[in-house]
């Protein structure tokens, strides 16, 4: 007999619904998702330490001013039990995050498309979930190096894994929407820190009632929910036989389209091919020109437009930053935009993925390319006309687009290398978003304390800023032209197929069984897309909330 998360065990029968899938992997990824929504836990991990007076003893870095000196005090506070955090040293654990994920799912990529998503899911489930308890542990005994080791290295594993697992088996399940299928799903991921981040802030109000931060158990609870919910998608997954398609859909010839391929190249030869390093550059341009920018929308609104956010026009954010009542109310309206900018990197993940279905995935990224360059050389001027309504709205599209770029990169690498090894081709790819990880915020921040030391005015920080960024978008472009369908001598043979399909243990489709996949189970589908769909309706809710107060 098959082990229970044997490929043989998960290999779907005939009447199995494949829109089943889609919340599975929807329910593991808006778990892993509150890896973006780390940063609510600064300002209280930062205090968490008090002295006799009451108040918070000083960091581990008091005085530091230099990036050395800084650095000294984040390795003092990695065992240090009588200073508090700053967010340079809990900062850390967010840059492990995604250098984890892609190094996780570059070097296990290759074992998840032969163990299947089921055991995949699981060991993410266990390092997620467990590196959350280990940094609760750490929270309670105040060592950060059990929170970096915890959470940034263990759950970056589990990252990786969690990420890439329903890849391969969305593509295989929806051969005729693979852009909406990959979507759906990556729209978790971007949709995870939506529903985190509120219900982290409730859970440590709820905790701290009791006298203490509330931050340790605000860990212990997120890890039994989430523990839950990833069980729940892990072990619903399930993988069609192999050759089998949808009912009355014909897979599209070369003539056709001659970017889909119709055979699979090996993940040993993925890499050796011009595509995937162009590819490897699309996405890390994509990223780096958004990333950076993104995770600054907040102070950069406010140095941006200063007083007219609080209907105080001629007001500069200089004057705003020596009056603790105006810096609150503005600070109110950037956590709006940062609330609205969240909403369009989500569903840009399912609308940009799904026209990629029609419009083909050079044609959509060549759009990305294209007006988010032009996006952000007017930006440039839009700053300088002060008008927030279309500097909010082009910045909006930016973000939509650079949900679409994560949410459409594994189609795109399906139609150019096959379905095989999708997941680990992906998965080796991911290394460029961890590239760009770090790119982008070091090149954003850097610029920006640059210009402020040399005495450039708060509102005009920003401008050449925008201008790198869309330089790098125009890397990118160059890039995207220049891919070209994959040369006939990196595909597998026929023979090559077969024996890696009896590697993997994958079944063949019985005949008759072409048309499975939307019969059956239908009411268990229904309840599978509730048990996701209501907590991202609290992600929406809340994040709707806090960006009313961008235009009111």
């Amino acid at each position: 007999m098959a082990g229970f998360f044997s490929k043989e065990r998960i290999t779907a029968g005939h009447n199995f619904n494949r829109w089943l899938i889609p919340p599975a992997a929807l329910a593991v990824h808006l778990c892993i998702g509150m890896a973006y929504g780390f940063s609510v836990f600064w300002k209280p991990l930062g205090n968490i330490l008090l002295g006799a007076d009451g108040k918070a003893l000083a960091s581990c870095a008091v005085g530091a001013t230099t990036f050395g000196e800084k650095l000294a005090g984040t390795l003092r506070a990695l065992t240090a039990t009588d200073c508090n955090w700053t967010q340079f040293d809990l900062g850390w654990m967010y840059t492990l995050f995604f250098v984890v994920l892609g190094c996780s799912a570059a070097l296990w990529g290759g074992w998840l498309e032969r163990a299947g998503p089921r055991k995949a899911g699981l060991v993410a489930t266990l390092c997620w979930c467990g590196g959350l308890l280990i940094s609760a542990y750490g929270i309670y005994v105040h060592q950060l190096w059990m929170m970096w080791l915890g959470s940034g290295v263990i759950g970056g594993i589990g990252l990786g894994l969690g990420y890439i697992s329903p890849v391969s088996t969305l593509i295989k399940w929806f051969p005729d929407k693979r852009g909406m299928a990959t979507g759906m799903a990556i729209m978790g991921f971007g949709g995870g820190a939506m529903i985190g981040s509120p219900l982290a802030t409730k859970l440590m109000a709820h905790f701290s009632a009791s006298g203490s931060a509330g931050i340790w158990q605000t860990f212990v609870s997120l890890a039994v929910i989430y523990t839950v919910f990833m069980l729940l998608g892990s072990l619903s997954y399930r993988v069609p036989p192999s050759g089998w398609k949808p009912a009355n859909w014909t897979p599209p010839t070369p003539s056709g389209n001659s970017m889909i391929a119709q055979n699979h190249v090996h993940l040993k030869n993925a890499h050796r091919t011009p595509q995937f390093w162009l590819l490897w550059l699309v996405l890390c341009m994509n990223v780096s020109a958004s990333i950076g920018i993104i995770g600054a929308a907040a102070p950069m609104l406010q140095e941006t437009f200063g007083g007219a956010l609080i209907d105080q026009p001629d007001v500069g954010f200089a004057d705003i930053k020596k009056d603790e009542a105006m810096t609150a109310a503005a600070a109110a309206v950037g956590a709006g935009f940062v609330g609205l900018i969240s909403l369009f990197n989500i569903f840009g993940r399912i609308a940009w993925a799904s026209s990629s279905d029609k419009l083909g995935r050079k044609q959509t990224y060549f759009i990305f390319f294209v007006l988010g360059a032009l996006l952000y050389a007017a930006l440039a001027v839009v700053a300088g006309w002060k008008s927030l309504a279309l500097f909010a709205a082009f910045l909006c599209i930016i973000a939509s687009m650079y949900g679409g770029g994560f949410a459409t990169i594994p189609a795109y690498l399906a139609d150019l290398f096959g379905t095989q090894f999708v997941g680990a081709i992906h998965g080796r790819l991911l290394t460029a978003w961890s590239t760009a990880g770090v790119l982008g915020p070091v090149v954003v921040n850097y610029m920006h304390d640059v210009r402020l030391e040399a005495g450039v005015p708060f509102d005009q920080v920003y401008s050449s800023v925008f201008y790198v960024l869309a330089g790098m978008l125009v890397i990118g472009f160059i890039a995207n032209m220049l891919v070209k369908p994959v040369a006939a001598k990196y595909f597998m043979s026929a023979q090559e197929l077969a024996e890696e399909k009896k590697i993997a243990h994958e079944k063949v489709v019985v005949a008759g069984e072409a048309g499975a996949g939307t019969g059956g189970r239908k009411s268990l589908a229904v309840v599978m897309w509730l048990l996701v769909l209501i907590p991202i309706s609290f992600g929406i809710s809340s994040t709707l909330q806090k960006a009313w107060i961008l235009f009111h």
